[in-house]
């Protein structure tokens, strides 16, 4: 049995990893909320951009703009959304274990990965993945401006045909308990059969719209912030995936830890009791010599 100073000394540091391990539980959750009323409030824009791109498209003929053009896929752009950092439980072997599903058994020249955080580009170098770009530094607070820089990256990857279609790699936020990586391929655009959760609009009846100056030019301008509110909406869903990975991770931690104090304070009552009865013993036995 381990000495109660060894016993002590354990019993500290665990206490140390414990009020860690609850101050980020407790960031990670006041974060969160915040995090969550973003990533919902940006679905109905979505979805009604969406929706009415789709209007557009099954209806108007005779469009043209380059990020519609279909074209036969030989090169794949791959937007990989992730954390910068860790302690966020299995987020991101999750989100890794669905990108890879999409690259094993191909060539590198048949994708470029773009990456977002530092995991996944860590991830796919450590197993000799190339990386064309790595954004990171605000995998858990991204802006618009962040949304807007990686749409004009994909599309003009798209455009000068460097790819032939661009996919989003992410993880969809439902509940602070879960968490699941889907892909989206947001170029080249296309109507969609059904209603994803992602762009899902709720509408009461079928409106005919009136596009002022002319539906061409209404289409042309919606495009790309159709990208953008999309990568936008990925990068928010992305991060709080993340917020709640960390939290519910930190909160496993905290009881774990709690558990471990327990049987340590235990072990050392026990090892303490023994130390008293031995010293007991020893006095008695000294007692009986001298008579």
């Amino acid at each position: 049995m381990a000495s109660t100073r060894e016993i002590k000394r354990r019993i500290r540091s665990v206490t140390n990893i414990q009020q860690i391990t609850k101050a980020m539980k407790m960031v990670a959750a006041a974060r969160l909320r915040r995090a969550e009323e973003r990533a919902l409030g940006t679905r109905p824009y979505a979805g009604r951009i969406s929706a009415l791109l789709q209007e557009i498209v099954s209806t108007t003929e005779g469009l043209e703009h380059p990020l519609l053009e279909q074209r036969e896929v030989n090169r794949t752009a791959y937007l990989i959304i992730g954390a910068d950092k860790g302690l966020a439980g299995g987020y991101t072997s999750n989100l890794m274990k669905e990108a890879v599903s999409y690259l094993q058994g191909r060539d590198q020249a048949e994708f470029d990965l773009v990456t977002v955080g530092r995991r996944p580009g860590e991830y796919l170098t450590h197993r000799g993945y190339t990386v064309k770009d790595r954004y990171f530094g605000f995998s858990d607070r991204p802006t618009y401006e962040h949304a807007r820089q990686l749409a004009k990256q994909m599309a003009e990857m798209f455009v000068n045909r460097e790819v032939d279609e661009v996919v989003v790699v992410y993880t969809h936020f439902y509940s602070a308990l879960r968490q699941k990586p889907q892909q989206q391929t947001v170029l080249p655009f296309m109507p969609q059969d059904g209603e994803s959760e992602v762009t899902a609009v709720q509408t009461e009846e079928a409106v005919p719209y009136e596009f002022l100056p002319d539906v061409k030019q209404v289409f042309e301008t919606l495009l790309p912030q159709y990208l953008e509110i999309v990568i936008y909406n990925a990068l928010l869903q992305a991060a709080a995936s993340e917020l709640g990975s960390r939290m519910a991770a930190m909160t496993s931690a905290t009881d774990n830890a709690s558990d471990l104090i327990d049987d340590l304070t235990l072990h050392y009552n026990k090892a303490r009791q023994a130390a008293i009865t031995n010293e007991i013993s020893e006095i008695v036995g000294g007692a009986n010599a001298l008579e």
